[in-house]
């Protein structure tokens, strides 16, 4: 499991013109890709790891500021780009089991007491952000 931490100075996720997620003020938004075979142990070790890092401004986690998260499935993430000019999904787990896993991560976040927002599981979205510092770090499981 991977997932591209962002910290942001507010965020919104729409889906066919409609805004399903946002938050304003400081806050992270995760793109969180799952790849074949991962399982629930990945899921806990990532919505842990979203909690815990200390990367908003000030050094202090999300859980530290009760800062909002959006968390976005990305099977994009785990594209292969090593033959030809066409990407591979091969190692991006199916929707069948990699949408439990991102549900685990969402629920793993709100079980720690945080505001988390979320786009549709598989379906077109646009994702805006400001993404403040740049800041952005990658996690993996």
């Amino acid at each position: 499991m991977i997932a591209v931490l962002q910290r942001a100075n507010g965020a919104s996720v729409s889906v066919d013109g409609s805004v399903v997620g946002e938050f304003s003020g400081e806050g992270i938004v995760a793109l969180v890709g799952v790849k074949r075979g991962d399982d629930k142990a990945a899921a806990d070790l990532i919505a842990r790891k979203i909690a815990d890092l200390r990367i908003l401004d000030g050094e202090v986690s999300a859980l530290d500021a009760s800062a909002p998260v959006m968390v976005i499935s990305q099977f994009t993430l785990y594209g292969s780009t090593k033959k030809g000019r066409r990407p591979s999904w091969v190692d991006a787990a199916p929707g069948e089991e990699a949408e439990p896993l991102i549900n685990r991560v969402i629920d793993g976040l709100r079980q720690r007491g945080l505001q988390v927002e979320t786009g549709v599981f598989g379906a077109m979205m646009d994702v805006s952000l400001t993404n403040s510092g740049p800041f952005t770090v990658l996690v993996e499981a």
